[in-house]
């Protein structure tokens, strides 16, 4: 396997953020729009509340710069070591899928039982690509 093959699922990361991003930047706006919130109110968090919805994608925006971190530090970590293996590159590809899954039902229905299932379950994927990324190291893989 190509050693910058991890930069893909790196990449998808990178889109789920941006996506979040733009869906966080609209419903902000249509609520300024609708007159739910005022506009001053994101001049410094302040003066007044932010609506659930807005709240809720603001939180999982800033999620998305928490946990993810480590996952970019490892697809580098691998690609830096020669790490690159099938095996990682499916963990790779897992741990995107369970993000996404969790940005669904973070910002969607939020039903809490099924988003910590897919929230640790994404930090299991983590833990087992530094595993990997750990023995290949040390195994001079």
């Amino acid at each position: 396997m190509q050693a910058n093959s991890l930069v893909y699922p790196m990449f998808a990361m990178v889109l789920l953020t941006f996506l979040t991003l733009v869906r966080l930047f609209r419903t902000r706006i249509r609520f300024v729009r609708e007159g739910v919130v005022n506009a001053a109110y994101f001049k410094t968090y302040q003066t007044g509340t932010e609506p659930e919805a807005s709240a809720k994608l603001a939180r999982h925006f800033v999620n998305l710069f928490e946990a993810p971190t480590l996952f970019y530090v490892a697809c580098l970590a691998a690609i830096v070591s020669g790490q690159s293996t099938t095996l990682l590159n499916l963990l790779a590809w897992l741990y995107v899928v369970l993000r996404c899954v969790h940005t669904y039902i973070h910002t969607g229905s939020n039903q809490l039982q099924h988003r910590i299932a897919a929230y640790f379950s994404s930090w299991a994927v983590l833990l087992l690509m530094w595993i990997c990324i750990v023995i290949g190291v040390g195994a001079g893989l």
